[in-house]
């Protein structure tokens, strides 16, 4: 959540992309490949503070917590405003290119898939090789 003193100003989805099956369902969602995920697949940020940094500040609260869930990469699925005026909730693919991601896949000009994948840290990866 995105908070302008006690005022909520906007929102995002943020979850391991298991968790949304729907997603497979969409041709043009389909998986990339098997990497494990988060997926930040909707924004909603309220009328009167669009335009103001709050979708980048919901990306950066994203990130931050999917690493900290130990998340290898975080996906998004936004659209390319060259080819479409709206951001049908899912926010601008210029946006998340700001925030680090790239493009993955394009299943249909409009819609790219995009991922910002993590680092693992020297303890995470000591870990994950004895798991």
């Amino acid at each position: 959540l995105a908070f302008e003193r006690d005022v909520a100003v906007g929102w995002c989805q943020l979850t391991p992309r298991d968790a949304l099956p729907w997603l497979d369902r969409v041709w043009r969602l389909r998986r990339v490949d098997d990497m494990p995920v988060w997926s930040l697949s909707c924004l909603y940020v309220r009328k009167g503070y669009r335009r103001r940094g709050v979708t980048s500040a919901l990306i950066a609260g994203a990130i931050k917590a999917a690493k900290a869930a130990g998340a290898p990469a975080l996906e998004a699925y936004p659209l390319d405003a060259s080819l479409t005026p709206s951001a049908s909730g899912t926010g601008f693919a210029s946006t998340f290119a700001r925030a680090g991601f790239k493009i993955v896949a394009r299943h249909t000009p409009a819609r790219p898939i995009m991922r910002r994948e993590f680092k693992l840290s020297a303890k995470r990866a000591k870990t994950k090789a004895i798991a």
